[in-house]
């Protein structure tokens, strides 16, 4: 919560002038049973009709300064949750895009989606309800019980026997509200966890006939959300009842007891009218305390997981005093061990690459080979050794200047749904002439125009281009800011093998001062290479040229075997 009064901090002043105005308002309906009593026991009977007049006046006016101060409070209020939550919820995003790729994991990024949306709109409920009736509801309340004083401090008396077992129920239903609403939240990450990853893998689940399957696990998740949902709103719904009922019996005895006083003549019918009033008045003041907690319990759960993310601390900053490494090498690997939490992805991998050279990387799945392109972007650091860009350790380098110098298609990498221009510019405010150059570099011109030209539009995910399509569209992307060196992650995966190497020839020969690092499965992908990264098991299995890997290292041969036969794979040696 500390975090949230930061946010809320600038807004104090507006803040203040709404909670000065909610209380003239709410204050001015609270004297207007005192007014009704005193007209019904000391006007009325003198039949004075003038006096009676002003006195509803007085009513009138009294009604309507309620009126407006709650209208202009709560326009106020509004306000100050609406600028509050564009803050807080700009900063969450912007956090969320800080955060290092071992923090993403460890948050999950359905958890983020679901604190950025459905937490974020708890705390806005929460700031928004705190301001209409945080001041509304506490003035009803302790006026209202310290007016019946006024009115009869016998009855009042009776009254007030009720508070401290209202205090118990609502402090103790807040606590547990708190960690049952955090449960939750918790909930609803997993289920969109799941909403996102059915509709990213849509046409998979379809072409399996796995609807049926995909529609029960979710309803599994969905069950345990409304449980949570259930446990959470039962909880907070018994507040309200629970208030109203002992409410109620002290409202009964009140009565009970004031028409004995009536009967005695030790009190007046306008003073029982007036005391019902303000009873009403306390009823409906704790019935909103009680919609506070509930709201209350929801945002600060809500709070909470926000300010968690705003609070973890910046990764990756840059070292100082880092020794360097050779300046004529576009890369190097020396002695890196690196792992995700569990078994190493990387195990002592040496390797350097010079500017202008070309590198394949090729093992079996889950050998390492996306690894690499992550370590080279500090996208996470090495456990063990260091990784060097043109002769600089990684850790020295601002995160910005870093990524400046490379282009990167990825795995699994994205499209948005926009222009193919705006897709290859990716808002970096490249020139038209980038764009096209980037474009034929890429094998994509001639598609490209029988798709609308730069101005046709993509669909989600780029749905309404092949998949080849969409590799050389990434590939156009990264090739659009020259970068000094280009990182391929399997994008070639889609591509015929005709397109595949005239993307090749085209890249070597256009390129000549880039460092290019490919990734593929297929060993026809990076046979060309200068040097080709032969990994097994997070371990360097062969590093050399084509021929000299087919000559010294078994690995590679197999692999050539396994996509070209053993025949050929013994002729090649």
């Amino acid at each position: 919560m500390k975090t949230l009064f930061t946010y809320l901090a600038p807004c104090k002043r507006r803040m203040a002038l709404g909670f000065l105005i909610k209380a003239a308002g709410t204050l001015a309906e609270l004297v207007l049973p005192l007014i009704m009593a005193h007209m019904i026991d000391d006007i009325a009977p003198q039949k004075d009709i003038l006096a009676l007049s002003l006195w509803g006046v007085g009513m009138l006016a009294c009604a309507v300064l309620g009126l407006a101060g709650n209208v202009t409070a709560n326009r106020l209020a509004s306000a100050v949750a609406r600028d509050t939550m564009d803050r807080l919820r700009t900063d969450l995003f912007a956090g969320t895009l800080r955060l290092s790729a071992r923090q993403t994991d460890e948050a999950t990024v359905p958890s983020l989606v679901s604190r950025l949306s459905s937490d974020t709109y708890n705390v806005h409920n929460m700031i928004g309800m705190m301001q209409r009736l945080g001041v509304r509801a506490p003035i009803l309340l302790i006026g209202g019980v310290a007016l019946t004083f006024t009115v009869d401090y016998m009855l009042a008396f009776i009254l007030l026997a009720a508070v401290p077992v209202l205090t118990v129920i609502v402090i103790l239903v807040a606590r547990r509200g708190i960690r049952l609403y955090d449960d939750l939240q918790r909930s609803v990450d997993g289920m969109v966890r799941k909403v996102r990853d059915d509709y990213a893998g849509m046409r998979v689940i379809k072409a399996l006939s796995r609807t049926r399957y995909e529609s029960d696990s979710f309803a599994r998740i969905n069950a345990g959300v409304v449980r949570g949902e259930t446990r959470a709103t039962l909880t907070m719904n018994i507040t309200n009842p629970l208030m109203s009922a002992v409410l109620n019996l002290g409202m009964a005895a009140v009565i009970f007891a004031g028409a004995y006083r009536v009967a005695g003549g030790h009190a007046m019918a306008g003073d029982i009218i007036a005391f019902t009033s303000y009873f009403t008045i306390i009823l409906n003041a704790v019935i909103s305390v009680s919609r506070i907690f509930v709201n209350y319990s929801k945002g600060s759960a809500s709070a909470n997981r926000i300010a968690a993310i705003l609070a973890l601390p910046a990764e990756l900053l840059p070292e100082r005093g880092l020794p360097a490494g050779d300046e004529n090498e576009a890369i190097g690997f020396e002695h890196v061990t690196f792992s995700y939490g569990g078994v190493p992805a990387l195990r002592d991998v040496t390797f350097s690459l010079k500017k202008g050279e070309s590198l394949g990387i090729i093992g079996a799945t889950g050998s390492g080979k996306s690894t690499i392109a992550a370590l080279l972007l500090r996208f996470y650091d090495a456990d063990e050794g260091r990784v060097l860009v043109d002769g600089k350790d990684v850790r020295a380098y601002e995160s910005g200047e870093l990524r400046k110098k490379f282009g990167v298609v990825f795995q699994n990498d994205f499209l948005m749904a926009a222009s193919v221009r705006e897709n290859i510019d990716f808002e970096r405010g490249l020139g038209e002439d980038d764009v096209r150059q980037a474009a034929r570099r890429a094998q994509a011109e001639e598609f490209i125009e029988e798709h609308g030209g730069y101005d046709g539009t993509l669909t989600a995910r780029g749905a309404n281009f092949s998949g080849g399509q969409k590799q050389r569209l990434l590939i156009a992307r990264a090739l659009a800011a020259s970068p000094e060196i280009l990182v391929l992650d399997d994008s070639s995966s889609a591509l015929d093998y005709r397109t595949d190497a005239q993307l090749r020839r085209t890249l070597l020969a256009q390129l000549p001062d880039t460092a290019i690092v490919m990734i593929a499965q297929r060993i026809s992908s990076v046979r060309f290479a200068d040097k080709i990264l032969v990994l097994d098991a997070g371990r360097v299995a062969g590093f050399g040229s084509d021929a000299e890997l087919m000559a010294t290292c078994e690995v590679y041969r197999k692999i050539y075997a396994s996509q070209h036969g053993e025949k050929e794979a013994g002729d090649a040696t």
